[in-house]
């Protein structure tokens, strides 16, 4: 008997129905639930199939005491200084797992880029730009959907950037 999907996943498959998402061979965006749970990008690309880099990581950032959602290629890490410079900020830090809860209504390693319980500014990392296919995370860390670079950038209306 299965159980009934844990109630961020529903939200994200909610948010994903109400924007009409679609994955890369334009059917509707569905969550998938894996057999594990997939903390890193790494695992979660072993898992899928899929290049690391196809994985879009959804990080969030402390940025002078407001939330930053950063949706960066699994292939490299955020430049936190280049990044602060560039969006003219004091201190951006990565956010403590309270922060990350309060803001966005997940854990860490399952903060799906949206279906939050208010808008957060978002950047959308140039570099998933390359892959024809992108992977999301579905509000738990079990949960990813298909998505597209474009699709990533309409869904959180986030604004392309180079991260690393």
């Amino acid at each position: 008997m299965q159980s009934e999907p844990h109630p961020n996943v529903r939200a994200v498959q909610r948010a994903l129905d109400e924007a009409g998402a679609r994955d890369f061979s334009g059917h509707a965006s569905a969550v998938r639930l894996l057999p594990e749970a997939v903390h890193t990008a790494a695992a979660a690309a072993a898992a899928l199939g899929v290049d690391v880099g196809a994985i879009a990581n959804s990080l969030i950032f402390d940025a002078d005491d407001a939330p930053l959602l950063v949706l960066t290629s699994g292939a490299h890490r955020v430049d936190t200084a280049g990044l602060a410079a560039t969006l003219g900020v004091a201190h951006l830090r990565r956010a403590s797992p309270d922060f990350v809860r309060r803001h966005t209504g997940q854990v860490i390693g399952g903060v799906a880029p949206l279906g939050h319980p208010g808008p957060l500014r978002t950047l959308v990392d140039t570099a998933l730009k390359k892959y024809d296919e992108v992977w999301a995370a579905g509000g738990v860390p079990q949960a990813v959907f298909p998505t597209t670079y474009p699709e990533l950038l309409r869904l959180t209306g986030g604004d392309p950037a180079e991260v690393a």
